[in-house]
């Protein structure tokens, strides 16, 4: 192993190899997640894009291991945390990195708080899980600095007040303050700004690019503009699959994948003329009960050839940090 091989071991604080996810359904099984693999670096923000459906909220769970039972299951694959493999780790040592090593803001906020208990009694409760040395006062007393820290006013209050007593942008920095309560090596954050007003949404980006410093982020989000302003790598996902990987600003600059680049072209600009019908991408996506036997895209690709119908393309390098599933790359 060459010095700049090992150099870029020692920055992954995450790795993901070959991760294979199914769920069972009445109609069989499928694959919800199909041999994928990435890095996280330490210190970074990993964007995961795709549209509903690909695959990105699975990964994350599985990073967890918070997939629903009995109707999931990881089929194989590793996701290496430093040097433990998460997938084998036993329960009780699951439990000390969950949470407190690897935390995740959820999607709805309003169905990962629990209606029936106070924000204070739910924030309280890592404390008690995580460092059960401390005392309730010092609990209380830390509950409160985090909801202060993500910029919630008169926490004190907040404390006492129940998930539907506030709104869509105080119980996601909930969420947030929960998540960031042991002040974990790694946070994923599974569409943070859904549903919330484009204020909220600036305020809620503006934190996260703030905790880069203290630690790596992985983003998911279908919006490819909050990628551009807030990762360093990104993941484009399509149907279960990686279908390109590369920094953030090759991917604008270059995309190699068809899907990449009909996501980009369908972006809103100020440059196109005004009045004029946004291009899309034909078709949908395929079920997971029928996918292709080539490439998943090849049913929706302007550049479809013969050989991408019958044969499903590897994910290949192009050039530095970039790759793509693509035969035609």
């Amino acid at each position: 192993m060459n010095q700049n091989t090992r150099e870029k071991q020692e920055k992954l604080i995450l790795r993901v190899e070959n991760l294979v996810v199914a769920f069972d359904t009445d109609q069989g099984s499928v694959h919800a997640v199909d041999d994928i693999s990435f890095s996280l670096e330490q210190g970074s923000v990993l964007g995961i894009a795709g549209e509903s459906g690909c695959g990105k909220s699975v990964t994350a769970l599985s990073i967890l291991r918070l997939l629903p039972k009995p109707v999931s299951r990881i089929v194989s694959g590793k996701i290496w945390f430093r040097d433990q493999n998460i997938l084998e780790l036993p329960i009780a040592l699951l439990h000390k990195i969950r949470g407190k090593k690897i935390a995740m803001i959820f999607q709805e906020p309003m169905t990962a708080l629990n209606p029936v208990h106070a924000v204070g009694r739910q924030l309280v409760e890592i404390y008690q899980l995580h460092f059960p040395g401390m005392t309730m006062v010092a609990m209380e007393r830390s509950a409160v600095h985090m909801l202060e820290r993500v910029g919630i006013p008169d926490p004190a209050q907040v404390m006492k007040k129940y998930p539907h007593q506030l709104s869509g942008g105080m119980r996601q920095r909930v969420m947030i303050a929960m998540a960031l309560a042991c002040e974990p090596d790694i946070l994923i954050a599974d569409e943070p700004t859904t549903a919330l007003d484009v204020t909220v949404q600036a305020q809620i980006l503006d934190l996260i690019r703030e905790l880069k410093v203290s630690m790596s982020v992985i983003l998911i989000t279908h919006d490819l503009g909050v990628i551009a302003e807030n990762c360093d790598h990104v993941v484009v996902m399509y149907a279960g699959r990686v279908a390109e990987t590369a920094d953030v600003a090759d991917l604008f600059k270059n995309p190699l994948h068809p899907y990449t680049k009909g996501l980009l072209t369908s972006i809103p600009s100020r440059a196109k003329e005004a009045k004029t019908i946004l291009p899309t991408i034909k078709g949908s996506v395929p079920s997971l009960l029928g996918m292709p036997k080539g490439c998943r895209f090849a049913d929706r690709c302007p550049w479809v050839e013969e050989i991408c119908q019958k044969v499903s393309p590897l994910e290949r390098s192009v050039g530095y940090r970039q790759t793509a599933a693509c035969h035609l790359v």
